[in-house]
Formats: structure tokens, C-alpha cells, sequence
């Protein structure tokens, strides 16, 4: 990578783009291979059963790009410009309507979705526990009765910690590697995350 990406997470202030602003340009690069985007898209089809999909935090479309390319139809909110920006330059992404927005609160004007989905550990881009009950409040809100919402997240092993901390790679590649710093607060179920790419 060329690019040094520094970003603050404020829990006072916080900027539910400031994510993609840092890493929007890097970021398919990042994670190309490291995730079953085939088995996600598969999977996502089969629980949509041909209904509408809403995604939260769509980012660069790895999911929402092959989700409409396959017939369903797809729609986003993303607070970042950028990654928008990054998902609008490929092939199929100019056909997706977006909201920009922080998805715990952004409305993509319809309640017919047959299934939100929120990808990849994106609930943890938000703040607080009470961010992100809002967040399935916001889902419950775009869905239509007997709809799901998707939510697919990693849930830390607390074997892992040593006085709070644990370090851990994230990827490994012969042209890319990283690590990933975990600085856990168990009192209040927060965690800082650092992720540091060579």
C-alpha cells in the first residue's frame, strides 16, 4: 500500500464516514481473496427468495454488485462518498440506488425490503450499544412483515486477550500483509481495533 490511512474514532463525535474516507481506495485490495464472496452472494439470493435487498454500509459493492447482476433488486446506504465513489466506477454499480447516510438512521424511503443486510462486521463500525439498537430499529423499520435482517459479524474469543490486548493477522498475501491490534474494554463492551498493512 502507498497510502498511510489515519483515522479517530471519537465516541463524543463520531463520523460514521470517516471509515471509508480512509481506506475507500484500498479497500478491495485489502480483502481481494480473503472472503467467501460467492458463498455470501449465494447464501443472501436463497434467504432474499427474490424479494428486494437493502444493504447497510454497502461500501465498495463486493456484495450488492453481484446481488443485482444475479436479478435481485438491490438497494444501500453508506455514509462514505467515497466508497460510493469506488462502487459507482465498476461494472453494474451505477444501476444501485444508495442514500448516503449513517445506516443506523438513514431512511432508503421503501418498508418492502424482504431482507436487510448488514455485512462483514459493519455493526461494529458504530459506536455504542445503544447505535446500534437504533440500527435494528432502522431494519425493522425497511422490512416488510415475515422479512429478515442479515447480520454477520465475528464474535471475539476472549481466550485471546492478554491484559486486554491481542494481536492477530488479518491478511496474508506474498505482495500484502496485516495485522490487526484489539484493545478490548470488557466494562464497556468496547473494542479499538488498529489494523496496520505492510
Amino acid at each position: 500500500m502507498t497510502r498511510e490511512h489515519v483515522y479517530r474514532l471519537d465516541m463524543d463525535e463520531f463520523d460514521a464516514a470517516a471509515y471509508g474516507a480512509g481506506v475507500a481506495q484500498d479497500y478491495d485490495a485489502l480483502y481481494e481473496g480473503q472472503l467467501d464472496t460467492d458463498g455470501a452472494v449465494e447464501r443472501i439470493r436463497d434467504l432474499a427468495a427474490g424479494d428486494p435487498v437493502l444493504e447497510f454500509g454497502i461500501g465498495t459493492g463486493r456484495l450488492a454488485i453481484p446481488l443485482a447482476k444475479g436479478g435481485l433488486d438491490v438497494h444501500g446506504i453508506e455514509a462514505s462518498p467515497e466508497m460510493v465513489a469506488v462502487l459507482r466506477e465498476k461494472d453494474g454499480g451505477q444501476q444501485i440506488p444508495i442514500e448516503l447516510g449513517d445506516f443506523a438512521e438513514t431512511d432508503a424511503g421503501r418498508s418492502d425490503f424482504g431482507l436487510v443486510l448488514l455485512a462483514f462486521n459493519t455493526i461494529f463500525a458504530l459506536p455504542s450499544q445503544m447505535e446500534q439498537v437504533r440500527c435494528f430499529n432502522n431494519a425493522a423499520k425497511h422490512l416488510r412483515p415475515g422479512g429478515c435482517f442479515v447480520v454477520e459479524c465475528w464474535i471475539p474469543d476472549l481466550a485471546d486477550f492478554n491484559q486486554n490486548r491481542a494481536v492477530r493477522s488479518r491478511v496474508v498475501r506474498p505482495d500484502l500483509a496485516s495485522i490487526e491490534i484489539l484493545e478490548l474494554d470488557a466494562a464497556e463492551q468496547r473494542m479499538l481495533t488498529t489494523q496496520v498493512v505492510f
